[in-house]
C-alpha cells in the first residue's frame, strides 16, 4: 500500500511514518509533503492508495487542495482541533484523527480504510450517517478553568484569558487584568481545548489570544515579534514554522 503524508511538521511526519511502518511492514510512504502547493503538484504525477492530510498547513487549510484539483483517493485527516470534522468528512475521507497521533487510533484508522476500500469502490460508500453522528456530537471548546491554590477555588472565563504561557516547566494563564494562575494542562492539551479562531500556540512558550496583542513588529521576512498586554518580560517571537499560521489567523 503506497501512502502520502501531507504534514508540515517534520517530527510529527516522521513520527506518524514510524507508527504505520509498526502497524503494517508492506506499507510504503512514498513521500512526506508540507505545502497546499506542493501536494497539488504531486497529486497530478504520483498515484498512491491513501493520503493522510494535516488540515492546518503551513500555507492555508488543506481544502484548497481539494478545490484546485479532484482527489479520488481515499484520505485521513489528521489535525488538532477538530472543528473542521464535518467538512472534512463530505470529502474523500476514511476517518479524522485528532493529534496527538498514537498507534491505536492510527491502527484503527488503517482497518477501516482496509475493511472500506478493498472490497468497494470509494463513490459506493455514503458517510452521512458518519457526519450526522460528528454534527451531533461535536466538540465543545472550553469556556472556563477552574484552577485552586490551597483551599481556595478561582473561576476564569476563557473571554477574560489574554494568553497562556509556560514558566519553570510549568503552565499558567494571564488575564486581561494581570492575574496569574497555574493550570494542571500542558500546552499541547491547552491547543485543543481552546477555539483556534480566538486563540493561537505561536510558539513552544505561548498561546495567545488575538487580543492580547499590543502590537507586531516584522524582524525578517518570516520572523514577527510581539507585543503583548499584560506586558511579560521577555522578547515574544513567533516561530519559523507557525509563521504562516500566524499570517492566516489574522486574516481569519
Amino acid at each position: 500500500m503506497n501512502v502520502l503524508i501531507v504534514e508540515d511538521e517534520k517530527l510529527v511526519a516522521d513520527n506518524l511514518q514510524s507508527l504505520l511502518y509498526k502497524i503494517d511492514n508492506t506499507i510504503n510512504v512514498v513521500e512526506k509533503i508540507g505545502t497546499i502547493r506542493d501536494t497539488i503538484n504531486r497529486l497530478q504525477n504520483i498515484e498512491v492508495d491513501l493520503i493522510f492530510l494535516d488540515i492546518h498547513l503551513s500555507d492555508g487549510l488543506c481544502f484548497k487542495i481539494f478545490e484546485k484539483i479532484e482527489v479520488l483517493t481515499p484520505v485521513i485527516f489528521i489535525t488538532a482541533y477538530d472543528q473542521y470534522a464535518v467538512k472534512a468528512f463530505k470529502l474523500n475521507s476514511v476517518d479524522y484523527i485528532l493529534k496527538p497521533v498514537d498507534i491505536e487510533k492510527l491502527k484503527h484508522s488503517i482497518n477501516k480504510y482496509k475493511r472500506l476500500f478493498k472490497t468497494k469502490k470509494h463513490e459506493e460508500f455514503n458517510f452521512a450517517s458518519l457526519i450526522e453522528s460528528i454534527e451531533n456530537s461535536q466538540h465543545k471548546y472550553k469556556k472556563r478553568f477552574v484552577t485552586s491554590v490551597g483551599n481556595k477555588i478561582k473561576v476564569f472565563d476563557v473571554d477574560d484569558i489574554a494568553y497562556f504561557y509556560i514558566f519553570e516547566k510549568n503552565v499558567f494563564l494571564k488575564t486581561k487584568d494581570d492575574i496569574n494562575s497555574a493550570l494542571d494542562y500542558s500546552l499541547n492539551e491547552l491547543e485543543t481545548l481552546l477555539s483556534p479562531e480566538k486563540f493561537l500556540r505561536i510558539n513552544r512558550k505561548y498561546i495567545i489570544s488575538i487580543s492580547s496583542i499590543k502590537s507586531m513588529y516584522r524582524i525578517a521576512k518570516s520572523r514577527i515579534k510581539i507585543e503583548l498586554t499584560p506586558g511579560v518580560q521577555e522578547d515574544i517571537y513567533i516561530s519559523h514554522k507557525r509563521s504562516n499560521e500566524f499570517k492566516n489567523w489574522l486574516n481569519n
